[in-house]
C-alpha cells in the first residue's frame, strides 16, 4: 500500500506537467495545423508541394527520433533547449503534421454545391471559408482531431527520455526507486485512462454545440484505444 501511494503522490507531481504540455502541444498543433492545411488548399500548387515536404518528413519519422533530435541535437546547430519546452515544441510539431493532414481531408470532403451555391449568392471567397467550408470541415474532422489529440497524450510518455519531469517519468521513477513496477504501472495506467476518458466527454460536448448551430445530426466520440 505504501508503494501505491508514493506512486499516486509521484503521479499528481507530474500529472500537471502531462496535462500543461498535452494542451498546449495540442492548442499550437492545431493552430499550425490548420493553418498548413489553409495553406495547402487554397494556396498555389508549389505551397503545396513545399508544406508537404515537413508533413511527410514529421510523419515518416517517429517521435522518439524526433525528441532525441531536437534535445541532444539541437545544441549543434545553436538551439539549446530545457526539456519541458524541447517536448512542447516537439509534440506540438508532431501533432501539427496529422492534424493539417485531418484538416485537409476535412476540407476535400465538403461537397462542392455548398461552396457554389454561396457563390451564387454572392458571399465573398473569404466569408465563404469562414462562415460556410470552417464550420462543416470542423464538423466533419471531431471525432479525428479528439482521437489524434488522444493518442498525443500518450505521445507524452516518451517526453520522459529526454528528462521531462511528466507523468511517466514521476510514477516510473517510484517503480525504479521500489521496484515495484506493477504498482507504479497500475497508478499510470489509470493516470492515462482518466486524461482520454475528460477528453472523450468534452469532445462529444464541443460536437453537441457544433451539430446544433448547423443542425446536423450528433455522433457519438469513441477514443482511439491504439
Amino acid at each position: 500500500m505504501s508503494v501505491l501511494l508514493q506512486a499516486l503522490e509521484a503521479g499528481l507531481r507530474g500529472l500537471p506537467v502531462t496535462i500543461a504540455l498535452w494542451i498546449g502541444g495540442v492548442i499550437l498543433g492545431l493552430m499550425l495545423g490548420l493553418l498548413v492545411a489553409c495553406a495547402r488548399h487554397f494556396g498555389p500548387r508549389p505551397v503545396n508541394w513545399l508544406l508537404a515536404i515537413p508533413v511527410e518528413v514529421v510523419r515518416g519519422t517517429p517521435f522518439l527520433v524526433q525528441c532525441f533530435l531536437l534535445y541532444f541535437g539541437g545544441p549543434f546547430i545553436g538551439l539549446e533547449l530545457s526539456a519541458p519546452v524541447a517536448g512542447l515544441f516537439a509534440l506540438s510539431v508532431y501533432g501539427a503534421a496529422y492534424f493539417s493532414e485531418i484538416f485537409r481531408a476535412g476540407f476535400a470532403a465538403i461537397p462542392k454545391g455548398h461552396t457554389e451555391a454561396a457563390r451564387l449568392l454572392g458571399i465573398g471567397t473569404w466569408q465563404n471559408i469562414i462562415r460556410i467550408q470552417l464550420p462543416e470541415m470542423a464538423l466533419a474532422v471531431i471525432p479525428a482531431l479528439v482521437n489524434l489529440a488522444v493518442i498525443l497524450s500518450k505521445e507524452t510518455a516518451v517526453l520522459s527520455i529526454i528528462t521531462v519531469p511528466e507523468l511517466t517519468f514521476t510514477v516510473m521513477g517510484v517503480g525504479s526507486a521500489t521496484f515495484a513496477y506493477a504498482q507504479a504501472l497500475a497508478v499510470l495506467a489509470a493516470g492515462y485512462w482518466i486524461i482520454v476518458e475528460v477528453t472523450a466527454f468534452l469532445a462529444r460536448r464541443l460536437e453537441a454545440r457544433i451539430a446544433r448551430a448547423l443542425g446536423a445530426p450528433v455522433r457519438t466520440i469513441r477514443p482511439e484505444v491504439a
